[in-house]
């Protein structure tokens, strides 16, 4: 029953909930997820932390950049098929809509100072500003 508990808990939140339709387009960073939801860097690593731990998304550093990207689904088999729901749920939701709109235009290339944003080891550089 933890792990069950684990990802209904991780999928409690509309933040999180919308980390994960937007990974479902495309791999993301810290600082473009940052950037879609309008929440500060340590905000959003708490809930990038919390979906890992559920087991919804993995993380890989590729230099500068901590990607994620959706699970899956091997660690647990609740995450697995709360991915594979998900994928069809809220897909009209306007909320949802207006999110996966925004997407293209978010690019890590565009975003200052990326060195500051995209790595979960700095949580004091969203103070910086």
């Amino acid at each position: 029953m933890k792990e069950f508990i684990k990802v209904m808990k991780a999928l409690s939140d509309p933040s999180r909930v919308k980390v994960l339709k937007m990974l479902q387009r495309r791999m993301l960073c810290v600082c473009e997820i940052q950037a879609a939801l309008g929440l500060a860097q340590s905000t959003t690593s708490k809930h990038l932390k919390l979906l890992e731990n559920a087991g919804l998304v993995v993380s890989s550093r590729d230099g500068l950049w901590i990607n994620y990207r959706l699970s899956d689904g091997a660690q647990s088999e609740y995450a697995n098929r709360q991915i594979d729901s998900l994928e069809r749920w809220l897909e009209d939701d306007p909320q949802i809509v207006e999110l996966v709109n925004k997407l293209p235009q978010i690019r890590r290339e565009t975003i200052l100072n990326p060195s500051k944003y995209c790595t979960q080891e700095a949580p004091h550089a969203a103070r910086k500003l």
